[in-house]
């Protein structure tokens, strides 16, 4: 191509074209492109091209400029404005896609850039697609003023009409301060790279304002600080291509849209009756939980023995690790997994648990995804801290996140089921259309020293061991209801493939009404 095609002829303006796009492609320049890749990292571009299905991406506003003229910057206004914005596929599902260019003024927001962003927005809620953000941003424009702050407003305004309408995953592979940390905490998967970081403070105004010389960024909002401390970050990956692989990956267990059904795999369907097709895999959950009551096992193994094999993705593994969340496939169904972890605290709840298991919970239930519960729980965590932390109003958001669910709702119960966390981990009356109980499980108002106390005062050993001989265990439950069934562990995969086969028929009509009152 020539620098100076003729514009009087088709060619030379097809030529110019071609240029222009070139310019948009590296609107900083090669060099700076090729020195990005020198560094280890991805371009805003590559980040995209590398997201996406090969050949599917469709760029759109690729030539769109700042229209700033204030501070001589009118001379300064590279193609994209410092946002790659547009649509492909991942695994064959659409997607819309954008990518924030931090060699472009830093990747601030101007009044372009935002147009650019809710315009693509507005495209993914008409057609019905998720959408993926790559963040690495600096925040407003300064230099353009007030209209970038009215650019964050419509923006997370957007956001939030998409939330529970289409899938949103943020992936954080620079650092983003200030304004720029809000909008990637409204996505409803956030993918953290090491070298990404969230936050609202400036090391140079902690400085300024507390006097803390030693704030830095990694202390204000590294990945560890969001995966481990805030629970903010759902994954964390090693680097910028990692962290875009790990988006691929998740949006694999999502629906296009709150209408659809997340893509199913191909597995040979069971057939015949559930104890027909119990497996010797199967069987090894039948001596999964130790004789000794006090003695832990992990709930992963239950998991990873119940669900399609390799298919549990877990999500905040590292916050809250006394409750594991994730997705999961029976059958090729994408099924939320929400489960007590005996190996920590002995699976009891607390306030980062519950609101992590609530969060979660709606997630599944936006995008109609069954959820199934494993309990094991002694009820919440009993201290002063958790007490002053807001454990009363943090720890209803899991009993309300499960009792507004309408998606179906399976609950397995495979030893602890005590108290508070009886009634907050699926209960029958919470809203779980089926339960099942291992002949392992207890399920009590209170412990058996804790009722016994209650009952006789100062009780004695065989007032104790009397009162969970009649009160503990399975079976009074399942007299009154509250379990559908109690089964052997080895059954267990083979009830919740027929109770999921029967939910999909689930009908729950709903209310009239703007929302609830979340205890937020």
């Amino acid at each position: 191509m020539s620098d100076n095609p003729d514009m009087k002829t088709t060619a030379g303006k097809i030529e110019n074209l071609g240029n222009l796009l070139a310019q948009a492609a590296a609107p900083m320049g090669e060099d700076v492109a090729a020195a990005t890749r020198e560094a280890g990292r991805l371009t805003a571009r590559d980040r995209v091209l590398r997201l996406v299905d090969e050949g599917s991406f469709v760029e759109t506003d690729a030539l769109a400029r700042h229209r700033s003229k204030d501070f001589g910057r009118e001379h300064d206004r590279p193609a994209t404005d410092g946002v790659v914005t547009g649509y492909g596929t991942i695994s064959g599902q659409k997607v819309c896609v954008f990518s924030q260019d931090v060699t472009v003024f830093d990747g601030t927001v101007g009044e372009v850039y935002g147009d650019k962003l809710t315009k693509l927005y507005d495209l993914a809620l008409k057609t019905g697609v998720p959408v993926v953000g790559i963040y690495e941003s600096a925040g407003p424009r300064v230099q353009e003023g007030i209209v970038t702050l009215a650019m964050y407003s419509r923006i997370m305004a957007r956001m939030t009409a998409a939330s529970g309408l289409i899938p949103q995953v943020a992936v954080v592979v620079g650092d983003n301060e200030g304004m720029a940390a809000f909008p990637p905490v409204l996505a409803d998967v956030v993918v953290i790279s090491q070298d990404g970081a969230l936050h609202q403070a400036t090391p140079k105004v902690v400085e300024q304002v507390f006097g803390d010389a030693d704030a830095t960024v990694d202390k204000l909002g590294d990945a560890a600080v969001h995966a481990t401390e805030s629970g903010t970050a759902h994954l964390v990956a090693d680097s910028d291509a990692h962290a875009i692989d790990v988006a691929r990956e998740v949006l694999e267990y999502f629906p296009a849209n709150n209408r659809a059904e997340a893509a199913r795999t191909a597995v040979a369907p069971m057939a015949g009756s559930i104890a027909d097709n119990i497996s010797d895999a199967d069987r090894a959950l039948d001596s999964i939980i130790p004789d000794e009551d006090q003695a832990a096992y992990d709930m992963a193994d239950v998991i990873r023995g119940v669900v399609d094999e390799g298919s549990f993705y877990e999500l905040s593994a590292e916050y809250a690790p006394n409750l594991i969340t994730g997705f999961a496939r029976v059958e090729g169904r994408v099924v939320g997994v929400v489960a007590n972890q005996p190996m920590v605290q002995a699976g009891a709840l607390d306030t980062r648990a519950a609101e992590k298991g609530a969060r979660f919970i709606r997630t599944c239930d936006a995008f109609n995804t069954p959820i199934v519960e494993f309990v094991d729980s002694p009820g919440f965590i009993p201290s002063p801290e958790e007490e002053r932390a807001g454990l009363l109003r943090r720890g209803a958001k899991l009993a309300y996140a499960f009792a507004e669910a309408s998606v179906g709702t399976l609950t397995v119960i495979t030893r602890k089921a005590i108290g508070p966390a009886y009634v907050m981990m699926g209960s029958k009356d919470l809203g779980a259309d089926l339960v099942y109980a291992w002949p392992t499980a207890d399920i009590a108002v209170a412990q058996a020293s804790v009722a016994a106390e209650a009952i006789y005062g100062e009780p004695t050993d065989e007032q104790v061991s009397d009162y969970a001989d009649k009160h503990m265990g399975p079976y009074l439950a399942a007299e009154r209801g509250l379990a559908d069934a109690v089964i052997e562990p080895s059954a267990t995969r083979g009830h919740l493939i027929e109770g999921l086969r029967l939910l999909e028929r689930k009908i729950t009509p709903a209310n009239v009404k703007k929302h609830g009152n979340l205890p937020l």
